[in-house]
């Protein structure tokens, strides 16, 4: 299996992780579609979202697949007025990953990073391994120290 950057990261820091892959086409898949096709419980796959907070930064939200953000709780969690998600053209310039293959390891920067507290709960976590048809599995707590995330509520309710 070919290695990605985030790989490299984990592997730099002896972080115990799985690799995942999936066959796809040219575009992003939907991660419901993904936890399919890897063999795994959609509420232990999340995606990476990014989102620009009222005073103009740009905040990391890493959610189940099968949720929706509130963007309420994302601000609140973030200690914001408000945030709004990041445009899509933004989105590589901002953190070096296209849609689909988005990663909270290894962006350009280290943006303050916030995790759905329904992972803090589980054995482990599957999060993009920052290229499209490439996943890492690995331990929440290992996640959150490396990217120096907190654990909040994040998903609309229902």
């Amino acid at each position: 299996m070919q290695k990605t950057n985030v790989m490299r990261i984990l592997e730099q820091k002896h972080i115990a992780y799985e690799a995942h892959s999936y066959p796809h086409g040219d575009g992003p898949v939907d991660g419901n579609t993904v936890a399919e096709l890897i063999g795994r419980d959609p509420a232990r796959v999340f995606k990476t979202l990014v989102a620009r907070s009222a005073s103009r930064s740009c905040c990391v939200f890493v959610i189940p697949v099968g949720k929706e953000l509130d963007l309420k709780k994302a601000a609140c969690a973030a200690g914001e007025k408000s945030v709004a998600m990041l445009h899509l053209s933004e989105l590589t310039p901002t953190t070096g990953y296209v849609r689909g293959g988005c990663s909270p390891v290894g962006m350009k920067k280290q943006f303050p990073t916030y995790i759905d507290r329904s992972a803090y709960t589980l054995e482990s976590v599957i999060v993009s391994a920052g290229k499209i048809g490439f996943q890492v599995e690995l331990a929440p707590s290992d996640l959150a120290a490396l990217v120096q995330a907190q654990f909040h509520d994040l998903t609309v309710e229902g």
